[in-house]
């Protein structure tokens, strides 16, 4: 599901309609440590340079060694910033973020700018993950 944050804490689900080209991008990849987000990040990076583009990165490990799964203080990410020119930063907010379950969504959603892009891996979003991020209602719906 696409989404698309609108500035006061909730989600819109979005069809994109028409392919945009950009000159810059900033993407997040989050999830709990351990799934893999900073071998997506990579791999995402690699793929990027291999078109051409110039990037930074800034991959974000949790502060805690073994937190306890689905939680906030658990959640690991990786930040790419590419374009068709040169990159001095690896961005300061994500143009999009892609969120493996709601305790990446819920520590990153705060950082996307109104009308960003929102990928979410909505199997995740079952009641006990919401739980254990305090989320009482789905932010879905």
């Amino acid at each position: 599901m696409s989404t698309s944050a609108n500035g006061n804490g909730s989600l819109s689900a979005v069809r994109p309609t028409e392919v945009a080209k950009l000159d810059r991008v900033v993407i997040r990849f989050a999830g709990d440590s351990g799934d893999g987000m900073q071998l997506t990040g990579d791999r995402f990076t690699s793929e990027a340079a291999a078109f051409g583009n110039d990037l930074s990165t800034m991959p974000n490990f949790p502060a805690e060694i073994r937190a306890p799964q689905g939680t906030i203080p658990g959640v690991s990410s990786f930040q790419v910033h590419f374009a068709d020119y040169d990159i001095l930063t690896p961005g300061d907010r994500p143009d999009v973020l892609v969120a493996m379950n709601p305790a990446a969504l819920k520590a990153n959603l705060a950082d996307v700018p109104t009308g960003g892009t929102i990928i979410l891996n909505t199997d995740e979003f079952t009641k006990r993950p919401m739980a254990k991020v305090g989320y009482a209602t789905s932010p879905l719906e």
